[in-house]
């Protein structure tokens, strides 16, 4: 057994040879490939962002977490925690189902039979908001509303990139760009019987999701903070002119949503914001590493098991074939995390059936050791699990469901 001090040098990165060795001690007898939450980062990941948010209420986002439990743990743990940000209408019914409050679909829907299960849970008195951006959304939510004999609330989903001369720095989503946008999209919600607005949502992902520190790349580095920096102000500018348009033509707004793990400083500053949202900021995934911001520590991995040695420092492992999301490219794939100084191969990466590892120098693992990987991004990790081992001071405590392990597949 590893106590606590020794589980948080090992994080730090005082001994990396420790950290290897407190993992594979855990996980000593486990059946690999297997995922895991390490409690004590998440705990302190937790506590980091609490104190970044600078008192606002942060509502948890749910596809970075895709585990009941874990989401219970952390609603539990950290009371600035206020409402879940789902990435689907059926996964938001199904919350709230299992006893979940003040749900938010951050994503719109044209699915009727998703659409019907948000009215019959909000007619059975859940708190339910869907998102929307365009007119002929709210025709479908109204008709399924209507039928379901129900009032929906809604939210206008912003647009939050910025436009600069060649470049479109930001992610494409909503069409609602400018004041005279939103109050008509606005107008129209009022229009229909079963629809109510309920807030407003801006994700601002170029400033939250985009490395601002990559080693070796101190161009690239001042391009990108020169360019979030100039995008921040304009983000500011335009969401307060939205609310401010809808404030004054009569509309009330029970939420302003903005920001992600990564812009937490600067969405805060915004005075029109009365909420952020964060989930990979808890587990901290591969993608998270280099920002110039400090967001925390590696909380949650996999472990696959040695099951080759082809050469002299390399092995090859079992499965880990587990690409996330995005633009194609390296930093999609899973880290080798633990040894220290492991690499994937250009030329094979993460395989669907075996993963070959390049070692450090005079590195050495024997047939069955573990070989520890983080994932690109946070939640996707759990669609190729069923079960979580949950770790506390260097010793497996809890084992919990995925939204895999429950049956549950929502995209």
């Amino acid at each position: 057994m590893v106590d606590r001090a020794s589980v948080a040098s090992a994080r730090t990165g005082a001994s990396a040879a420790n950290a290897y060795r407190l993992y594979a001690d855990a996980l000593a007898g486990e059946r690999l490939p297997a995922a895991f939450v390490d409690l004590d980062a998440l705990d302190r990941n937790g506590e980091r962002l609490g104190a970044r948010a600078a008192g606002l209420p942060v509502r948890l986002v749910t596809k970075s977490i895709r585990s009941v439990a874990i989401l219970r743990y952390l609603i539990a743990s950290f009371p600035y925690l206020q409402g879940l940000l789902c990435f689907s209408p059926a996964e938001a019914a199904w919350l709230a189902g299992l006893g979940f409050d003040d749900l938010v679909v951050a994503y719109p829907t044209v699915e009727p039979s998703e659409i019907a299960l948000v009215a019959a849970a909000v007619r059975g008195g859940a708190s339910i908001t869907l998102m929307v951006d365009h007119v002929d959304q709210l025709d479908i939510i109204d008709a399924c509303a209507a039928a379901a004999a129900t009032s929906l609330p809604v939210a206008i989903d912003m647009d939050a990139s910025t436009a600069f001369p060649g470049v479109h720095f930001g992610v494409y989503r909503s069409p609602v760009a400018t004041p005279a946008a939103a109050l008509a999209l606005a107008a129209e919600i009022a229009r229909r019987p079963y629809l109510r607005l309920d807030g407003v949502m801006g994700y601002e992902g170029q400033i939250a999701g985009l490395n601002d520190a990559v080693p070796g790349q101190a161009v690239r580095n001042r391009i990108i903070r020169t360019l979030k920096a100039r995008s921040i102000r304009d983000v500011r500018r335009r969401r307060g002119a939205i609310v401010a348009a809808l404030v004054a033509a009569g509309h009330r707004l029970r939420f302003v949503n903005g920001g992600g793990t990564g812009s937490f400083e600067s969405t805060a500053r915004d005075s029109s914001v009365t909420e952020l949202a964060a989930g990979s900021g808890f587990y901290l995934p591969g993608l998270f590493d280099h920002y110039a911001v400090h967001l925390g520590e590696p909380a949650a991995g996999f472990a696959l098991p040695v099951t080759r040695r082809p050469t002299a420092g390399m092995v090859t492992c079992a499965g880990g074939g587990y690409p996330a999301s995005g633009p194609i490219g390296p930093d999609r794939l899973p880290k080798p995390w633990l040894p220290a100084g492991a690499t994937l191969l250009a030329n094979e990466g993460g395989g669907e059936v075996q993963t070959p590892v390049r070692l450090a120098a005079a590195g050495a693992l024997p047939i069955g050791a573990p070989v520890f990987f983080r994932h690109a991004k946070a939640g996707e990790l759990c669609e190729r699990f069923e079960t979580l081992l949950l770790l506390r001071g260097g010793a497996i405590v809890d084992r919990v469901a995925t939204y895999r392990g429950d049956g549950r597949c929502f995209f």
